[in-house]
């Protein structure tokens, strides 16, 4: 999110128990990745000897420690960073879209906090084109005094209204260029929070609660079945009393729509042969197409 991190910071692009490998790298439009640019002094010909000196160096070590998931990444990260020299100013510069594409994501919009998230979905965008494999966009950061964020204690109206100029536009037209470009068919798109918000007033604040017994997540594109709805709460909209399911039955799901299966799916982590899914989840099948 342009306005800064989410509450629970480098958490949301973090690995959790899987190798760190799968490490996320947190950029937006407004904040480019940095340290991308070499320094003035050094040429192509020192680069590419210094990069040569370091494989060496890297794949001697990884033969005496084989099993080190962690060196590995780091070289990894490395090599990563190589490739992003070359390639993420290119794909950050949104200079050469459209004007009609800028437009209708919003990017025009006098509202700063619209217009630089309407530049991260174009971005998002951008970074599937060029064949990113995850891309997460954020939009409620937890800011300085939680003014805008999505954990709506207090000032609910205030704050979804916020949140709805800001969100609208660029999300909807993000889902249509994708559709447009043909993307959507290859690409999941997963819309979701971890919780929903209780159907009643919080103490007698103009708020609610957390509520994990009743939510809604948005999933499309590829493998999806399009126009459909699963699951149903009671008349509140407080706990879901038609087709429950677990959130282990929800990852499982994706992971299904990514080809991936989530009984296979396991890494060693504290002594454990650790799932994603946990020992149970189970694949949605009446959200396939």
């Amino acid at each position: 999110d342009p306005r800064g991190v989410p509450q629970a910071s480098v958490n949301n692009w973090g690995p959790g128990f899987l190798p760190a490998v799968f490490q996320g790298t947190p950029f937006s439009s407004t904040k480019p990745i940095g340290n991308l640019r070499p320094p003035r002094s050094v040429t192509p010909a020192s680069d590419a000897a210094a990069v040569g000196l370091l494989r060496a160096l890297n794949d001697r070590h990884l033969e005496r420690h084989p099993g080190d998931s962690s060196l590995a990444a780091r070289i990894a990260s490395y090599e990563l960073a190589g490739r992003m020299q070359s390639s993420v100013p290119k794909i950050s510069n949104l200079a050469d879209e459209p004007q009609h594409i800028l437009n209708s994501y919003g990017v025009d919009s006098k509202n700063k906090n619209k217009s630089d998230f309407a530049r991260n979905c174009i971005l998002a965008r951008r970074l599937i084109e060029n064949g990113v494999r995850f891309v997460q966009l954020f939009n409620g950061a937890y800011a300085s005094g939680g003014a805008l964020n999505w954990d709506g204690h207090s000032k609910l109206r205030e704050q979804y209204d916020g949140h709805g100029e800001i969100m609208d536009q660029p999300v909807a037209a993000l889902f249509k260029d994708l559709k447009q470009r043909g993307l959507l068919k290859d690409t999941l798109v997963i819309w979701c929070t971890e919780f929903g918000r209780m159907p009643m007033f919080q103490k007698g604040a103009m708020g609610r609660d957390h509520n994990p017994n009743g939510f809604t997540a948005i999933l499309a594109g590829a493998g999806v079945k399009a126009g459909t709805s699963y699951g149903v709460t009671d008349e509140l909209g407080f706990k879901a009393v038609e087709n429950e399911r677990s959130l282990h039955d929800f990852h499982a799901t994706v992971l299904h729509l990514l080809g991936l299966d989530h009984e296979q799916l396991t890494f060693r982590h504290n002594g454990l042969d650790r799932r994603l899914t946990d020992v149970h989840g189970k694949v949605i099948q009446e959200m396939l197409a």
